[in-house]
């Protein structure tokens, strides 16, 4: 059984900024892609980043150049450094892991970015 436990939302000012982070635990021998989406009240979930085992990474051009992942593949770990946030980053965050093909979600954490 995998676990995705994420910390570090919150509420926060325009032009801040918030890191989030996520552990993995449980049976995982290797997690391919690990990263960061995101669901605001009335839309659909939505990637903010991703980053592959090997290192290369993807980032929603809503992000680009705010946000930078960033991932320990012995720890199991994945962060999204998070700044300048807008009203528009609202949303709740998910964890995100692929291990041998299966997707996994954490619980979600709230961010809250007030103008």
């Amino acid at each position: 059984q995998v676990q995705l436990v994420e910390s570090g939302g919150g509420l926060v000012q325009a032009g801040g900024s918030l890191r989030l982070s996520c552990a993995a635990s449980g049976s995982i021998f290797s997690i391919n892609l690990m990263g960061w989406f995101r669901q605001a009240p009335g839309k659909q979930r939505e990637m903010v980043a991703v980053m592959a085992n090997g290192g290369s990474t993807t980032y929603a051009d809503s992000v680009k150049g705010r946000c930078t992942i960033s991932r320990d593949n012995a720890k199991n770990t994945v962060d999204l450094q998070m700044n300048t946030l807008k009203p528009e980053d609202t949303a709740v965050y998910y964890c995100y892991g692929n291990i041998l093909l299966r997707d996994y979600w954490g619980q979600g954490t709230q961010v809250t970015v007030s103008s």
